[in-house]
C-alpha cells in the first residue's frame, strides 16, 4: 500500500527538470505517490517513512519504451540469433508452445527484472499471439501484480478483444497499466482498420519501422496519428524521420538489438537533426539484458563512433551522457506522452523515482552524476526503486513475495522446451 508521506533525504538529485537542474543535495517529499516538494531541508517531521539517500543519487525511474516482456520466459536463448534467425525460433517455433500460464510468467518476470533494474516504465509490444482472452488476460494479470507502471500495446488478437480490454480493464488513462495498439505495417487494408481502431478506442499506437517510407505510406492512407511510436528507424532518410516529427510522433531506438541482430545502426545523430529527441529500449530479452544501463552505454559508444567515423553525416552532433540519460527518462515519458506524470523529478508528477548507490568501487569517486550513471553503473547500484510512491525495491532487494515461486516456474519452463 502507498505510504501516504515519505521523505527521500541528503540525495546527489538529478532532477531532470531543466528549471530545477541538478542538486548536490537534497530532500524529495513524497505525499499520497505524488512528489510535492524537492529541495534542502524539508522538515521531516509526520512522514511515514524515510529513505536515506546521502552518499547516493537520487534521479527519476528510466522509461523503456518498447519491450517484448513475454520473451522473459526465453531470456539469454537467442543471444547469437541474427534477425531472421528470431524471427523463426522465438516467434515461429517457440511462441506456439506457450500457453496462458507461460505468458503471465514472461511479463512477470519481465516486470520485476525492469524494477530490479531501475525501470519503472514499460511500453509492453505484445506481440504474441492471443487466442483466447486467457491468455490477454494473463499477460494482464502479470503486468498489474506486479506494480510496474505499463503501457500494454495489444497486439497479434482481435479486434473484440481489444474491445473488451479497453473497456473492461483499461479503460482509465491514468492508472499504473494503460493501453496501446500495437498496430503493424501490412496491406493498405489492414492499416486502415488498425487506425480505425486506435481512433475508434482514442488509443495511441506503436509499430516497427526499418528503412523504406512506411511513415509517408501511413499519412498517404490517412492513419498517421500524434502520439505513435515508431520503433528502431534504422535505414530512414531525413525526411521520414522529420515527418514523425512532424506528425507528433515519437522514435524508441533499442542500440544493443539493433546491432547484434543486424537492424542497421541506431540513428541517433539524424534523429536529433530532424528535431527528435530518441528514447531508448531493451526490445527483446531472448537476445539482450532488460536494463537501461547497458541500452545508455550502447547508445552512447554507437552515437559517438557513427558521428567520429562520418557515417552519420558530415555535421552529426557527438552524443553527450546527459543527453543519453535524458534519453532514457524524460525522453522516454514524451515518447509515451506521459511526461506531464513522468519523465522528471518535478514537484506535481507521480513518484517514480530510484536512488542509486555510488560507494562501489567500480563507481566511486563520482565526479560527474550522469557520466557515472551511464558509464560505470549497472542494476547491482540500484538500492531503492518507487513507483507511484510505492517502494518496490529496498535496500537493494526486490520487493515481491512470490519470487522464488517465480523462479522454479522460469526454470520448469526451460526444461519443458528443452524436451
Amino acid at each position: 500500500m502507498t505510504l501516504a508521506r515519505t521523505l527521500v533525504t541528503g540525495g546527489r538529485v538529478l532532477t531532470m527538470d531543466p528549471a530545477l537542474g541538478e542538486l548536490p543535495s537534497a530532500d524529495i517529499l513524497v505525499e499520497d505517490g505524488r512528489i510535492t516538494a524537492v529541495r534542502p531541508g524539508i522538515d521531516a517531521s509526520g512522514v511515514d517513512e524515510r529513505i536515506d539517500a546521502h552518499g547516493c543519487l537520487v534521479l527519476p525511474g528510466f522509461v523503456d519504451t518498447h519491450r517484448h516482456m513475454w520473451q522473459a520466459a526465453l531470456r539469454g536463448s537467442g543471444a547469437d540469433q541474427t534477425l531472421d534467425q528470431y524471427f523463426a525460433t522465438v516467434l515461429h517455433t517457440l511462441a506456439p508452445r506457450l500457453i496462458a500460464d507461460d505468458l503471465h510468467l514472461g511479463n512477470l518476470l519481465s516486470a520485476l527484472g525492469a524494477l530490479d533494474a531501475g525501470v519503472t516504465t514499460v511500453q509492453d509490444i505484445s506481440n504474441v499471439d492471443k487466442p483466447t482472452e486467457e491468455h490477454t488476460d494473463a499477460l494482464l494479470d502479470a503486468l498489474t501484480d506486479s506494480g510496474l507502471r505499463t503501457v500494454f500495446a495489444y497486439g497479434h488478437g482481435t479486434a473484440p478483444d481489444a474491445r473488451r480490454v479497453r473497456t473492461r480493464r483499461l479503460d482509465a488513462e491514468d492508472g499504473l497499466v494503460t493501453m496501446a495498439l500495437n498496430a503493424e505495417a501490412g496491406s493498405d487494408e489492414t492499416i486502415r482498420r488498425g487506425g480505425a481502431l486506435a481512433r475508434e478506442l482514442e488509443l495511441p499506437t506503436a509499430l516497427h519501422i526499418r528503412g523504406g517510407s512506411t511513415v509517408s505510406r501511413l499519412r498517404r492512407l490517412g492513419v498517421l496519428r500524434p502520439g505513435t511510436v515508431f520503433i528502431h528507424g534504422t535505414g530512414m532518410d531525413a525526411g521520414e524521420l522529420r515527418l514523425i516529427h512532424d506528425s507528433g510522433g515519437a522514435l524508441s531506438v533499442a542500440p544493443a538489438i539493433e546491432m547484434t541482430m543486424g537492424h542497421g545502426l541506431p540513428p541517433f545523430a539524424e534523429a536529433v537533426s530532424a528535431g527528435l529527441r530518441p528514447s531508448l529500449s531493451v526490445d527483446v530479452e531472448v537476445a539482450a539484458p532488460g536494463d537501461m544501463f547497458t541500452q545508455m552505454r550502447a547508445a552512447f559508444q554507437i552515437g559517438r563512433f557513427a558521428a567520429l567515423q562520418g557515417l552519420a553525416g558530415p555535421d552529426a552532433p557527438l552524443l553527450t551522457v546527459r543527453e543519453v540519460l535524458e534519453f532514457a527518462t524524460l525522453g522516454g515519458a514524451e515518447a509515451l506522452g506521459m511526461a506531464d506524470r513522468i519523465g522528471s523529478l518535478t514537484p506535481g508528477k507521480q513518484a517514480d523515482l530510484i536512488v542509486l548507490r555510488t560507494d562501489r568501487p567500480g563507481v566511486a569517486p563520482v565526479y560527474d552524476a550522469p557520466a557515472a550513471v551511464v558509464s560505470s553503473m549497472d542494476r547491482a547500484d540500484v538500492d531503492t526503486v518507487m513507483v507511484a510512491g510505492r517502494i518496490a525495491k529496498r535496500q537493494g532487494k526486490l520487493q515481491y513475495a512470490g519470487l522464488p515461486r517465480l523462479l522454479t516456474r522460469a526454470a520448469d519452463l526451460r526444461d519443458r522446451l528443452a524436451h
